[in-house]
């Protein structure tokens, strides 16, 4: 690409072989006056687009095309458009293709589709921002580089411009420090690296989603309790969130199946997830200590875990809280009423052979914090009762598992609806309508 002029538009480069795809993004990008928007029906006729092109700030393509893919799209635009942020769209369990289009195109951020109007606008507005940012490093780079080699010359010439020049060099550095620290603080590639891996989790599913974040949730609350730093606390967070990410890959109906009754071919392709999460993470120097609490966060106490069998305090502290509050949620997932009360008792005969006898005090006063359910009533007077998505109220209890077209549990037996849940629910039979009916929990009125 061409030397990029600061006056010139930054270039968006929307990449699809469905043009009226191509036509809606273009109509919701076309309002901001300081872009300018190019369109490519495909990969190859893209690249030859980046060859003519300049100032390209951003590419948004598809992930489905014919012949070339988004992800080979992306891996060969680097060498043409290096310091262009990289969007890949594709439909919503595609998830190979995210996988790829992080790992070969460095992807920033993965959206599904259809995408929603609003996120794709932030998105693009934050990709811009950050191509900005990247080449104002750049040209302060070349300036502090420039002023670097008149220093050197006048050296050899005059001391006192050498004292002149020395301020405004370390001016200029400044600038360049604090630019840096920008592009740290506005969205940096670590940072988009583990919203992409978020993203992946979510791809699996409302219930591994909300599982996630509520071990991070947990996990965090813990850490702050033990007077962990903040450091600490993060790293122990970040892998809390990414605890799970290894199972990408394996089937459903493995992940279905308790290890305790695995067959033994099963159980040892299952207890490899932790090891293949670290391997992904650790291809990122600032997540290698997140990888170590994931390998290590199905170790037992009694040394009965894997993958390594580490006991007792071998086991990194991180780890063990992560243990814990995995175990916790698992658990609450099952449970009606007290959710916190029935999830703590239930956990604390893991305690000692599994799980830290340590952090059972500790988790005892965070996990109400994390479950604010409200008790319903049952026996006699709760009754079931079968009802459409528009039918469902917050405060209702899902009495049976709710499943997708394909026949997977999407929602759990026992879960207390409300309204982000009830909204989830509704999302989905819209997304994936199937013949599954809702049975819930209600107040029996007669």
């Amino acid at each position: 690409m061409a030397e990029v002029d600061q006056s010139e538009k930054v270039c968006v480069l929307l990449v699809d072989d469905e043009v009226n795809i191509l036509n809606s993004l273009k109509r919701l990008l076309l309002h901001d006056k300081q872009l300018k928007i190019v369109t490519a029906t495909s990969g190859e006729e893209g690249l030859k687009q980046l060859d003519e092109l300049t100032n390209v700030g951003l590419i948004v393509t598809d992930q489905r095309m014919p012949g070339m893919n988004g992800a080979v799209f992306l891996e060969k635009a680097i060498d043409k458009a290096p310091d262009a942020t990289r969007i890949i769209m594709t439909g919503y369990a595609d998830t190979s293709a995210a996988i790829d289009a992080i790992n070969k195109g460095k992807a920033w951020r993965y959206l599904s589709k259809p995408w929603d109007d609003t996120e794709l606008l932030n998105s693009v507005r934050e990709g811009v921002d950050r191509y900005k940012i990247i080449q104002e490093n750049k040209l302060l780079n070349a300036l502090v580089h420039k002023q670097k080699e008149e220093l050197e010359e006048w050296n050899n010439n005059l001391k006192s411009r050498v004292l002149q020049q020395t301020t405004a060099f370390r001016k200029k550095s400044e600038e360049l420090q604090a630019a840096l620290e920008r592009v740290r603080e506005s969205d940096s590639s670590v940072q988009g690296f583990i919203q992409s891996l978020c993203t992946l989790v979510d791809l699996r599913g409302t219930r591994a989603y909300k599982h996630a974040h509520n071990v991070a949730q947990l996990a965090e609350s813990a850490a702050k309790e033990m007077g962990l730093d903040e450091t600490t606390t993060e790293t122990i967070r970040v892998a809390a969130l990414l605890h799970d990410i290894g199972e990408i890959g394996i089937s459903e109906r493995l992940l279905m199946t308790a290890p305790e009754v695995m067959k033994f071919d099963e159980f040892r392709e299952y207890s490899q997830h932790p090891v293949r999460a670290q391997l992904l993470l650790d291809t990122i120097d600032e997540l290698r200590s997140v990888s170590e609490l994931i390998r290590h966060h199905h170790e037992n106490m009694d040394g009965t875990g894997y993958p390594d069998k580490l006991s007792g305090e071998d086991i990194p502290l991180g780890s063990r809280i992560i243990a814990f509050a995995d175990q916790i949620d698992k658990t609450a997932m099952m449970c009606v009423g007290d959710i916190a009360e029935q999830a703590l008792t239930r956990v604390s005969g893991m305690v000692g052979n599994g799980l830290d006898p340590a952090l059972h005090k500790v988790f005892k006063k965070v996990v109400r914090y994390c479950y604010h359910m409200t008790p319903v009533a049952e026996g006699p007077k709760t009754v079931e009762k079968k009802l459409g998505p528009d039918g469902l109220r917050p405060g209702m209890v899902l009495a049976r598992n709710l499943y997708n077209s394909a026949g997977r549990a999407v929602f759990s037996r026992g879960m207390l609806l409300d309204p982000v849940i009830i909204a989830s629910v509704r999302g989905h039979f819209g997304l994936d309508p199937s013949d599954s009916s809702i049975y819930v929990l209600v107040e029996d009125t007669k």
